[in-house]
């Protein structure tokens, strides 16, 4: 009986186990299936993310990459520039279609500002992100340094003449603001003696009232006053003598809280000047030059009248240099007005040389007429007008601004370039400008250095743009000076070496040497050369001359590119 009740035991035993592991089985097929259906899901969903997007997302990721591209644009726009970028080209820029042409706009805003034009450097854009820098620098507070009125008085206007700079405190007031002992704000006095537009010996001042940093311009000088809303206290001399009341201040009606008698304020004070000088100073600098304000605004868009300039240099000391500045306009691009069997056009012709500085130096205006008859118009339009005119400058830098206008079409344009006016050394061999031009003649005696293109005792015309016809002659004209001369014949030791070469391949194509004493003259020698052109293949040619004093070992090299058509 025992055995069986043993083997009854271990079976029931038995059979328990095989249920616990029916058991656990199942568990692992509930808990492998959940998370099969886990997977589907994902997957499901990794599926529903990859398939293609419709046209509306389409068209908002377009919408969305397209604001990620304007966004530099959009900070050169509302921050770079502008403090002085004009509304017309600000009107300008928003109606640009794309990106190819705002970056033409921007090459091109920044040209029209470039003192020297000619030269890789801009200087003006040089100096504007440099003040941007300073005033980030030195003028942040809870805002950036540009945001802020003193950043923005400086990126416009550039670094005060003087600069008072007061901590706040106990002071005594300037005699205009009423005189008397009073506690003080932090603020700043800014002293500019020359901004165009403005009366000479411009005051800007700033007051921090919340002690934070954050300098605010003014035009009310008693803002500095931090006993202005104490009663009886900060009293200015008339309050103080029993003249005046201080509750006065805030009954006045020229938009300050100043405690001096009304009506004994200096010019400076009247409330018309002080507010026309606020508005100004926050408005964009005044362009310059109102003559040729309204050529350089339609430069945004085009020019209507294609217009060709060129300088020349000729030293007469070593201080005084003749520079003769040559106009060229195609006819083909003017208007004719016919009138009696004559067909006339007139250009008016502006011109203003400045410093760097943007001083003026010198001007002039002058007119360029074409009278032909009426019946030759069509062969005469194919000519070229020329103009030049000289103008004596000391050695140095400048910028020349050329504006005309075609009178009876009514088209302009506006040309700038930069004037490199060379030093002549003495003891040292110097030369003027190369020149080659298509006609070189002399003049008769009472013709001698008077005269359009007439230069000593001969007539240079320059061929503007250096564009010859295969049948036309080369003319070169060139001024050396500061040769020694030999002791015995008293003429200057030297030679001249000529050669042309093809400008794309560097082939030799003409070369020529001669003495320098055969042109004559003694320190001064004068070079007249005509070339034919015949022999020379259509392309462009660079002339290369070296002359060589050989009395002071000492050499130029001149060089100019022309081309054969």
């Amino acid at each position: 009986m025992r055995v069986k009740r043993s083997s009854q035991k271990s079976f029931v035993i038995g059979l328990r186990l095989v249920g616990a592991l029916v058991c656990l089985v199942s568990l692992a097929v509930a808990q492998d299936g959940t998370g099969n259906k886990k997977k589907d899901k994902v997957a499901e969903k990794r599926d529903t993310i990859a398939r293609p997007m419709t046209d509306k997302e389409r068209r908002k990721q377009q919408d969305r990459l397209k604001k990620e591209l304007e966004t530099p644009y959009k900070k050169w726009l509302d921050q770079d520039v502008t403090y002085i970028i004009t509304d017309e080209e600000k009107k300008a820029f928003k109606g640009l279609q794309n990106d190819e042409e705002k970056e033409q706009f921007i090459e091109q805003f920044w040209l029209r500002r470039d003192p020297t034009p000619d030269t890789e450097e801009n200087e003006y854009r040089e100096e504007h992100y440099r003040r941007i820098a300073y005033a980030n620098q030195n003028f942040a507070s809870g805002i950036p340094g540009w945001k802020s009125d003193r950043g923005m008085i400086y990126i416009k206007y550039g670094p005060p003449d003087e600069r008072d700079q007061h901590n706040g405190g106990t002071e005594t007031r300037d005699i205009r603001e009423g005189g008397g002992e009073t506690s003080m704000f932090p603020y700043e006095q800014w002293r500019y003696r020359y901004i165009d537009g403005f009366p000479p010996n411009v005051e800007i001042e700033f007051v921090d009232p919340t002690l934070t940093g954050e300098f605010r311009m003014t035009m009310d000088p008693s803002e500095k006053d931090a006993l202005l809303m104490v009663p009886g206290a900060g009293l200015t001399q008339c309050e103080s003598m029993g003249q005046c009341d201080k509750s006065q201040r805030f009954s006045r009606t020229d938009g300050t809280h100043l405690g001096t008698q009304p009506g004994t304020e200096s010019q400076d004070m009247n409330q018309f000047t002080r507010l026309e000088k606020f508005a100004k100073l926050q408005g964009q600098p005044q362009v310059k030059y109102k003559d040729l304000e309204a050529a350089v605004n339609s430069t945004i868009k085009y020019n209507l009248l294609p217009m060709k300039v060129r300088a020349d240099f000729i030293p007469v000391t070593g201080s005084s240099v003749l520079a003769n500045i040559t106009i060229q306009f195609d006819r083909k691009d003017l208007q004719f007005k016919q009138k009696e069997g004559l067909a006339s056009a007139t250009v008016n012709i502006y011109a203003r040389i400045t410093s760097l500085a943007r001083r003026p130096v010198n001007w002039f205006e002058d007119v360029v007429s074409v009278d032909v008859p009426a019946d030759l118009l069509q062969q005469a339009v194919n000519g070229q007008s020329i103009y030049q005119k000289t103008v004596p400058l000391q050695p140095g830098r400048y910028r020349l601004n050329v504006a005309a206008k075609d009178i009876v079409g009514g088209n302009t344009t506006n040309y700038e370039m930069a004037l490199e006016v060379p030093r002549i050394e003495d003891d040292h061999l110097g030369q003027s400008s190369l020149i080659l031009a298509d006609l070189i003649e002399k003049v008769p005696t009472r013709s001698i250095g008077t005269g359009p293109f007439v230069i000593g005792t001969s007539k240079v015309r320059p061929r503007v743009g250096e564009s010859f016809r295969h049948d036309e002659k080369l003319g070169i004209y060139l001024q050396l000076y500061n040769f020694e001369p030999d002791e015995k014949t008293r003429k200057p030791s030297g030679t001249v070496d000529y050669e042309i070469v093809k400008t794309a391949t560097n082939e030799k194509v003409f070369e020529f040497s001669e003495e320098v004493s055969t042109a004559g003259g003694a320190s001064q020698v004068v070079i007249e050369k005509i070339l034919p052109l015949q022999s020379l293949a259509p392309g462009q040619y660079t002339l290369r001359m070296r002359v060589l004093d050989k009395k002071r070992n000492q050499t130029v090299t001149p060089s100019a590119t022309f081309t054969v058509t």
